[in-house]
């Protein structure tokens, strides 16, 4: 049920406000499977296509499962212990799932957390062990209801971020109060990457590290880093594909301060902030607060709330029923997405039109953290209320 820190894992979470693909179902699949499988004996895959998918990037967003579970330490299997627990489970939880602290304050938020059991689906004890052995550590498991957490987000008009979230890429500068600098590695900041990790696990972000090998020395020195070289992060960044960067300095003065400077890339827009603690994971914290706060205020959404706008998406590339059924699936995953009706099928193209809870800028910044639709050249942009793309799972 639980991770390890700094591992996220591969399964998707559910998504619970998902909107429903209205259609025939007895006519329309029909004619569609058809179609598609004339065209599946006649079209065979491209090499364009396959080298795509041979060349698919390192990062981009990445699924993060267990939004709606945690862990807490016990010391005993007692009703008031477990009590005590549940309201310790549900606060990290709503942490993850909205990732923002603000809503933690909401009045609603508060008195949900005095009777958290009321919202929990599951648990379980279990007991910490080591190299096989058992090392005595009592821990609750706890699975939240997902459908009864979002309605009492709803409620209160809380936004929920989605399980496909955004990656961020971090390199960092570090220096001594000798004026000796290094990279952030496994040896320089074995404690800062172990932070950073939890964190990400605590708090659903997926942080990723350059692997900081020849390629990565030779685009990006500790002194451009130093210096916040907002071209040459970037630049030395492209391997990775991220979807956001955080490149940070750290100065260790002779006295014990931390004393810093953080920069952070994301949609065409950089951030610079200062940063000064005398503890290491307060000032490590701050950052990442500030990050996962600005991304989750992007893409999550308000569960069941109301379309907006209607957008037509158009995608190519779309061989066969199998095809077909996946792409169905992959935009009744979209949280954004209230309903999708099909407008047509013309060969290996689908037309569908949308109701967004959104705008299409949102859907447009959702669809790019996956690789599953790559858009097409085809003159619109995304104000227009045509999305094109090609489909390349």
């Amino acid at each position: 049920m639980h991770g390890k820190a700094g591992v996220i894992e591969s399964a998707k979470v559910a998504p619970g406000m998902a909107g429903a693909i209205q259609q025939n179902p007895s006519i329309a699949i029909m004619r569609i499977a058809a179609s598609f499988a004339n065209i599946f004996l006649c079209s065979p895959l491209t090499s364009t296509l396959l080298g795509f998918l041979l060349l698919a990037p390192l990062a981009h967003g990445l699924p993060v499962s267990g939004l709606y579970e945690q862990r807490v330490a016990v010391e005993n299997e007692s009703l008031a212990e477990r009590n005590r627990a549940y309201q310790v489970a549900f606060r990290r939880m709503i942490l993850k799932v909205t990732g923002n602290e603000r809503w933690l304050e909401s009045a609603r938020i508060r008195a949900a957390a005095g009777n958290a059991g009321d919202f929990v689906q599951a648990f379980a004890y279990t007991t910490e062990e080591t190299a096989g052995r058992v090392a005595g550590q009592r821990h609750l498991e706890v699975q939240f209801s997902a459908p009864l957490i979002n309605q009492l987000l709803a409620a209160e008009n809380i936004p929920v971020w989605g399980g496909n979230r955004p990656s961020v890429l971090i390199w960092m500068a570090l220096q001594d109060a000798a004026g000796q600098r290094s990279l952030l590695n496994s040896e320089t900041g074995a404690e800062i990457i172990d932070y950073m990790r939890r964190f990400g696990e605590e708090r659903g972000l997926p942080i990723i590290f350059p692997l900081l090998d020849l390629q990565d020395r030779r685009n990006l020195s500790v002194d451009a880093i130093w210096a916040q070289d907002e071209l040459a992060i970037q630049a030395a960044s492209s391997r990775y594909d991220p979807d956001s960067i955080l490149a940070g300095r750290l100065l260790f003065t002779a006295t014990g301060e931390l004393v810093g400077l953080w920069q952070f890339q994301f949609e065409d827009e950089t951030q610079t902030f200062d940063g000064f603690d005398s503890e290491l994971e307060s000032y490590l914290e701050q950052p990442l607060t500030r990050i996962t706060s600005q991304l989750a205020g992007h893409f999550a959404l308000v569960p069941g709330g109301r379309s907006e706008q209607s957008v037509r998406l158009r995608v190519d590339g779309v061989r066969d029923f199998s095809d077909y059924s996946a792409l169905l699936e992959y935009v009744r995953g979209i949280g954004l997405v209230r309903a999708a009706d099909i407008v047509s099928v013309d060969g290996e193209r689908l037309e569908l039109r949308l109701d967004l809870q959104g705008g299409a800028d949102q859907l447009f910044d959702l669809i790019a953290l996956d690789r599953d639709l790559l858009p097409t050249d085809s003159g619109e942009s995304v104000d227009s209320p045509l999305l094109h793309y090609r489909w390349m799972r």
